[in-house]
């Protein structure tokens, strides 16, 4: 071992830092940037800062009530109250909370679902919608390192940076269609069709996130159809099931669809839209496999992906979900929470579209009550949205996505004059 004395002659002195050979030790990290501004969670900032009495923030994706408060369901604090004293604070397994994970696959596979009952289903619990996604995404880098992903246009931008990093090769495939505000299916199919057979593709299971346009059930059955000529591969990220239409079941269809066709699916689901959990990062992974014995060897590698990530995943949010999903009366609270919530997005889509019209702007705003979930993909074009803040202090992204659980019957009128205002001479 070298001496003291020897290691210090290899270090200088200079300031008040230390150099080792020709690197000074405050300066590892000098070549570092700051990182860009998240495009969604800019706008928040950018709200926060505005103190006009008269700023509207409908760029925000979690819901408000019509005071444009954040809400906690009741289901959700009566579970609080009966966990409260009555749990200890250890680990959850790898995989999480199996209790919470059994009553996720109902949600998403059915109740009666023989998919469960053969045990085909490997899952795990994940930090919601994203962790299930990057998870996924690390799963199919490592096991199929050759393969690429097929991500809608437009999405979710942070579907980009999950795939990306667990550098997996990305595609598109066209999805929305400007001019009608609408589904550009016939392009979409197109694309299903030209890519390579065996392709992954990540689909919306419904309330597509930016544009709130989904197919329709008999398209979904097209998709599918296609999906099995094409040995295509479905990943499902249901970010809003329940949340949507107010019918978990409903929401749900498309990955029953696929699941009648004999396909073997993905589906990354969350709790943070439908039950309000956001903070508490509680989701679900799930794969559908060919037997019991496959389903056991690929869970086992989901949970070898996550030990170095985050070792286990939460257990506060895991137990809430659980009590609730697994008591009647608390889940038959949840349905009814839940069509409240999606009802107050459908009621502000009809009130926004009735009060653009009402000021009789030559557009048409059919997209806006066409469209389901918490997001209006509007068509305002960025230097539109730009005016919208700069003249209104109104705050949203600047692809025009507005959050629909930021309009209230105290804004919406507010809000539609202002968006008249920069569309009128389109």
């Amino acid at each position: 071992m070298a001496s003291r004395a020897a290691i210090y002659r290899g270090m200088m002195w200079k300031g008040r830092s230390w150099a080792i050979g020709s690197r000074s030790m405050s300066s590892w990290w000098s070549n570092v940037e700051p990182a860009p501004k998240d495009p969604i969670l800019g706008v928040t900032e950018a709200y926060l800062a505005d103190p006009s009495p008269h700023k509207v923030n409908v760029g925000v994706g979690a819901y408000r009530d019509d005071n444009g408060k954040p809400v906690v369901l009741e289901c959700v604090r009566e579970a609080e109250r009966r966990i409260a004293g009555n749990l200890n604070m250890e680990y959850l397994p790898m995989g999480g909370s199996i209790k919470m994970i059994e009553e996720s696959l109902k949600l998403a596979y059915g109740e009666d679902s023989e998919f469960i009952k053969d045990k085909r289903i490997a899952a795990v619990q994940s930090l919601s919608g994203t962790g299930a996604c990057r998870l996924f995404a690390d799963f199919q880098k490592r096991f199929l390192p050759d393969s690429q992903i097929y991500i809608p246009l437009p999405t979710w931008a942070n579907h980009h940076n999950i795939w990306r990093d667990a550098r997996v090769p990305q595609q598109t495939f066209r999805y929305y269609h400007p001019e009608s505000r609408g589904l550009d299916f016939a392009s979409l199919m197109e694309d299903f069709k030209n890519a390579p057979n065996g392709s992954f593709f990540l689909l919306h299971a419904c309330a597509h996130n930016p544009t709130g346009v989904d197919p329709s059930e008999e398209q979904w059955r097209e998709i599918s159809h296609l999906f099995k000529v094409k040995n295509h591969f479905p990943f499902f990220d249901m970010a809003y099931q329940g949340f949507a239409s107010g019918d978990p079941e409903r929401d749900a269809k498309a990955i029953r669809i696929f699941l009648e066709d004999g396909h073997l699916i993905g589906c990354a689901q969350s709790y943070a839209k439908n039950m309000g959990l956001y903070g508490q990062r509680v989701g679900c992974l799930s794969l559908l496999c060919e037997d019991e014995m496959q389903a056991v060897a690929v869970k086992s590698q989901l949970q070898q992906i996550a030990r170095p990530m985050y070792s286990n995943p939460p257990l506060h949010g895991a137990h809430i979900v659980s009590i609730i999903l697994s008591d009647p009366d608390l889940k038959s609270l949840w349905l009814k929470e839940v069509k409240v919530m999606a009802d107050r997005i459908i009621g502000m889509r009809k009130a926004l579209r009735e009060n653009l019209e009402k000021l009789g702007s030559p557009l048409s705003w059919e997209h806006i009550t066409n469209q389901i979930g918490m997001f209006c993909y509007s068509g305002m074009t960025p230097d539109q949205v730009d005016r919208l803040t700069n003249e209104f202090h109104i705050y949203m992204t600047r692809n025009g996505r507005i959050s629909m659980a930021g309009v209230t019957t105290g804004n919406v009128a507010y809000l539609a004059n202002a968006i008249h205002e920069v569309t009128k001479s389109t």
